[in-house]
């Protein structure tokens, strides 16, 4: 730690000296580096569920439609798409597209791409989300229809999410997975150059890109997981943006000659999980959890035991917005009605003391580090006060891919987890219900039959009133079981070299082509 501190006063000191380079890492000056917090478990955009996989992959790949700097439903790679009854939407494409490789995009390539998601012997774990695909029919080489087993609304929105890349078909059919987690070929304004594991992903300008060539010629995006040090390379000029600054060093920041900050309101809200039931590795339900938040006064216990607004304003300098729900006010389904669970220490004595622990409880908490802002910091403040509380609380970090490949992918996670979850950008309550609560999920822990068919009906439902009454429903169901313990949405602070001209986006994304260096 002595350290991590002495190297951030000297970034600071030298990094306030005149004539100071901005590139004075060496770096070349048509190069841009992007700071991370974790480094990508793979490569392949449709394989995981995760913020870093996706920050590098919508810079490899296109898909047929994205959301804009202000969050709004626009086409790429479709050049218009229309709703044609209730199981199925048509897309006409992008003439003039190629790959990284010169595949020539078209309706194959969508065909494929889509297809691939859903194919049960690849078993990808972005596949959630497009669970309602029947098949891809080709109507010529540049239209489209994607037939769905019932009704999906929601369709024209997750195709904005990074799991919904178009991939070059002969490429990807001919080359096994594993060499495909790291050599990935997309359409996208960057081209894969190389990756070090754990250290960085180096990109190139698609001098071909259809849209035109980049203003940024080389991006790289380095693995930093602790912030301090993370801090430091970007007073230090080793990096241009860094994501999830401390609240503690926005001032320093955000007065700092050569450096600015960038700040929105994210799609990103923060809570705890608890296992309720138990799940294997193919996310198959095995029962109930073999543990104390099985019983729900636990669960509610916990969750009386916590005074959020002193973590917000004690760990994120206030840089938090404290939520009743998983969802934010721009959510569809999200409901004013709800209010916060207040701290209510006697309350959780007297629950403990029903469920058979009068004496108290002994749990563990486990949390990434690196992943979303000061998650390790605050999983350490919940730990203090749950253990004030009579809930004798161990804190488990784990750090970079182990956290996803060997713990919460596989369902390893219990009793109890720290989330951030981002809802793909989706801003709609089934972006937040479906993957962490509709049994058979990759990150599911909880059952709850009811749950369940609310949810298949929302996900079908093509009636807008419709939707938002189930999600009504399944509010009150995950705040009534107290499945899961709403905490804050997340305030994003980004801190970015002067020499930059960027904007921080609401959806995490970290665009190299909408970025130009001065």
């Amino acid at each position: 730690m002595l350290c991590l501190r002495l190297r951030v006063l000297i970034a600071l000191v030298v990094s306030a000296l005149p004539g100071t380079a901005a590139n004075a890492a060496g770096v070349p000056a048509s190069t841009l580096v992007v700071a991370l917090g974790t480094d990508p478990t793979t490569l392949d955009p449709m394989n995981h569920s995760e913020a870093s996989a996706t920050i590098v992959a919508n810079n490899l790949f296109d898909g047929l439609i994205e959301r804009d700097a202000d969050l709004n439903l626009v086409p790429l790679l479709a050049e218009s798409y229309q709703n044609l009854d209730k199981t199925t939407w048509e897309f006409k494409l992008r003439r003039g597209a190629r790959f990284h490789n010169g595949e020539v995009f078209d309706a194959e390539s969508v065909k494929f791409s889509l297809e691939r998601l859903i194919d049960p012997k690849f078993k990808l774990r972005g596949a959630s989300a497009f669970t309602p695909l029947s098949h891809v029919e080709i109507v010529n080489p540049f239209t489209v229809r994607v037939h769905s087993k019932a009704g999906w609304p929601l369709l024209p929105t997750v195709l904005t999410i990074g799991q919904a890349a178009m991939l070059p078909p002969r490429y990807y059919r001919d080359k096994e997975m594993p060499y495909l987690q790291k050599n990935p070929v997309g359409s996208g304004p960057f081209k894969f150059v190389r990756w070090v594991k754990d250290d960085r992903i180096e990109l190139e300008a698609n001098e071909q890109y259809w849209r035109g060539v980049p203003r940024v010629k080389q991006l790289v995006f380095k693995a930093i997981p602790d912030d301090a040090v993370r801090v430091a390379a970007l007073q230090s000029a080793e990096v241009d943006v860094a994501v999830n600054i401390p609240p503690h060093l926005a001032g320093v920041i955000s007065h700092h000659p050569k450096l600015f900050l960038s700040t929105a309101p994210s799609t990103r809200t923060i809570q705890l999980i608890y296992y309720t039931h138990q799940y294997d590795a193919q996310h198959k339900l095995v029962g109930r959890y073999v543990g104390p938040t099985a019983d729900k006064r636990v669960r509610q216990a916990m969750n009386y035991a916590l005074d959020v607004d002193q973590i917000i304003r004690t760990v994120l300098d206030g840089q938090g917005v404290r939520l009743a729900l998983m969802l934010t006010p721009k959510h569809l389904g999200f409901e004013p009605s709800f209010k916060p669970i207040a701290q209510d220490l006697v309350r959780t004595k007297q629950l403990l003391t029903e469920a058979g622990f009068p004496s108290g409880v002994d749990i563990v908490l486990n949390s990434s580090q690196g992943r979303f802002l000061r998650d390790r910091e605050v999983a350490e403040a919940i730990a203090g006060q749950l253990s004030k509380a009579g809930i004798r609380t161990t804190v488990r970090i784990h750090e970079g891919v182990s956290w996803l490949n060997n713990v919460l992918y596989v369902h390893k996670a219990g009793p109890v987890y720290l989330l951030g979850w981002g809802s793909g950008g989706s801003y709609d309550a089934e972006g937040v219900y479906d993957p962490l609560f509709r049994s058979g999920r990759i990150l599911t822990n909880y059952y709850n039959a009811d749950l369940d068919g609310l949810d298949d009906e929302a996900k079908q439902s093509m009636d807008p009133k419709r939707r938002v009454e189930l999600f009504h429903r399944i509010n009150r169901f995950v705040v009534d079981d107290a499945a899961a313990m709403p905490l804050y949405q997340q305030i994003d602070l980004y801190g970015v070299n002067r020499r930059l001209v960027w904007r921080a986006r609401g959806d995490e994304r970290i665009k190299g082509y909408d970025m130009a260096i001065r």
